[in-house]
């Protein structure tokens, strides 16, 4: 049957210009899917998955995207939540992904500027042979990115490093070179394009993993889906094209279109932590020199600053990886070495996160030297899988994986229109929208509603409530986690990691998905037991409030 005959209306969303998400219905959009057929499904709702099925929408292909738990519950909700240009990259050789990224930076800014924040990379330098190796490698990025000459690099003495970072030792210091990068909300950037996909006619759907791979004739028609939220209920999809971009998990799903396929994925993980500003308080993006050589960072953000990352294999496809003793030494000891506060201990970490990088495998290789070039492959079925790739890149591979689709549709590829169409609540003015809300709050929190929601931040406004109302009927959530970590960010940049909150936000969502009060605590206390696990290895006791 085809989408037009088996898909009478929208799958409950408010609004055909936004995308709303509103997935209460949930029932009748499982119900909807089943013997539904499309042009293309699109398995992973990460921010890979959503770019795709945002691009094929916009063409005029019928999508539907679905993913396993929440949008963005992976990969794309983990990273060091930076749009820049990799410049790292350069010096092993990869100027084509150096200069991709370089420029996608300027559209993911022009069609999501409250997801793009300026903030300046410090790059700490001991000597004047330091300063200008970095300025070589700096003028040939910002030529590759077309860097406008207003956004390029400039030099600081070590009296500028000390005036304008006074938290770093400069005492072993020549001076710094500094170079605008941006900061996104990475988990909001996903969930702004399954958004502007709904909004073009996709049918988006969490909480469904794939449990079977239909094949005809050796090809892949389509897949039966599952009800990960308890439901007996399955969906049978058919699609013309079917694409596998499950992050982490793609070669779980290999191996439902092929028995025993070779991985092809070498898992990295990343771990992130998050002190108080005042106790590490930065203005900018301070590069460190991590004891493997590496370089990792210290990131301001509202009244937190996060560090990050670690790089290290992980072979379990863990939904949350371990945050293990020595993670914690690796970034604790890299800032303690570069600055000159306090030396941080354990009883400073509020917060802290892990995720697992899909790496395309590349033997004899460190997990911080595979390329994260991102590759393509057809499998014996003819399902697509793209894997590697960088948040950054997300639009530019979405856009070369709707090529493909397209062809093997049998139709020329249409242009893309992804860079210049701006994604739901993208269309602002950043500064305006944010002085317009800090007239009846102070101005941090105006900030980080706007960097949440955009043009929608009035909506949100009003506390937790206000953001568990928005979260389950603009942004489709439908788990506390969903809205604590992933909606709200009060996971990780609130204080005690948001536990004042659960209970509020829990309310709310109860009320919109008439939960019952044993379902409400179990949902609460689900969220304090990955903040606990998340700071199980701190040597200092945690004890959730």
């Amino acid at each position: 049957m085809t989408l037009a005959a088996k898909w009478p209306s929208r799958q409950g969303t408010k609004d055909m210009q936004s995308g709303a998400l509103d997935f209460r219905n949930r029932s009748a959009i499982l119900d909807g899917l089943d013997g539904a057929s499309f042009d293309l499904l699109v398995i992973g709702g990460g921010v890979t998955g959503a770019g795709i099925a945002r691009d094929a929408a916009m063409r005029g292909l019928s999508v539907a995207l679905v993913e396993a738990r929440d949008f963005a519950s992976g990969t794309s909700s983990r990273s060091s939540k930076m749009i820049h240009g990799g410049l790292r990259y350069m010096a092993q050789g990869d100027l084509g992904l150096v200069q991709e990224a370089a420029s996608e930076r300027k559209a993911v800014e022009a069609i999501a500027p409250h997801l793009t924040k300026m903030t300046p990379f410090v790059i700490p330098a001991k000597n004047a042979a330091a300063i200008a190796k970095l300025r070589t490698g700096l003028w040939a990025f910002e030529k590759l990115g077309g860097v406008p000459k207003g956004r390029q690099h400039e030099v600081w003495s070590r009296k500028d490093v000390e005036a304008n970072e006074p938290a770093i030792d400069a005492s072993d210091l020549t001076g710094a070179v500094v170079y605008p990068e941006y900061l996104t909300e990475d988990a909001k950037l996903t969930l702004a394009n399954v958004r502007a996909a709904v909004a073009f006619g996709a049918v988006a759907i969490s909480y469904a993993p794939v449990a079977e791979v239909i094949c005809e004739h050796g090809k892949a028609v389509g897949v039966i889906l599952d009800d990960a939220l308890g439901d007996t209920s399955r969906a049978r999809i058919s699609a013309k094209v079917i694409v596998n971009a499950a992050g982490p998990w793609v070669d779980r799903l290999r191996g439902l279109e092929e028995a025993g396929a070779k991985p092809r994925l070498m898992l990295s993980k990343g771990v992130h932590l998050v002190v108080d500003q005042a106790r590490l308080p930065v203005s900018r993006t301070i590069i460190m020199g991590a004891r493997d050589k590496r370089s990792v960072f210290a990131v301001p953000k509202g009244r937190f600053t996060y560090i990050g990352t670690t790089d290290t294999f992980y072979p379990q496809d863990h939904v949350w990886p371990h945050i293990d003793r020595d993670d914690i030494d690796y970034l604790v000891e890299a800032t303690n070495k570069r600055f000159g506060v306090a030396p941080l201990g354990d009883a400073d970490i509020v917060a802290a996160w892990s995720g697992v990088r899909p790496l395309v495998g590349q033997e004899g290789k460190s997990a911080s030297e595979i390329s994260r070039k991102d590759e393509v492959w057809t499998g014996p079925a003819g399902i697509l899988a793209i894997a590697g790739g960088k948040l950054t890149a997300y639009r530019r591979m979405a856009e070369r994986v709707v090529d493909t689709v397209e062809e093997l549709m049998g139709r020329k590829p249409t242009p893309s229109r992804t860079a210049t169409m701006p994604l739901p609540a993208g269309d602002l003015d950043v500064e305006a929208v944010t002085s317009a809300l800090a007239a009846t709050m102070p101005r941090v929190e105006a900030e980080r509603l706007v960097a949440l929601y955009g043009a929608e931040a009035h909506l949100a406004a009003g506390g937790p409530e206000a953001e568990a109302r928005y979260a389950v009927t603009v942004e489709g959530a439908l788990q506390l986690e969903d809205v604590w970590v992933r909606r709200s960010n009060r996971a990780w940049f609130d204080d005690k990691g948001g536990e004042a909150a659960l209970p509020l936000l829990a309310k709310e969502m109860a009320t919109l998905l008439t939960w019952s009060p044993s379902q409400t605590e179990a949902q609460i206390k689900a969220c304090l037991d990955i903040r606990a696990d998340s700071l199980s290895a701190l040597k200092t006791t945690f004890v959730s409030s």
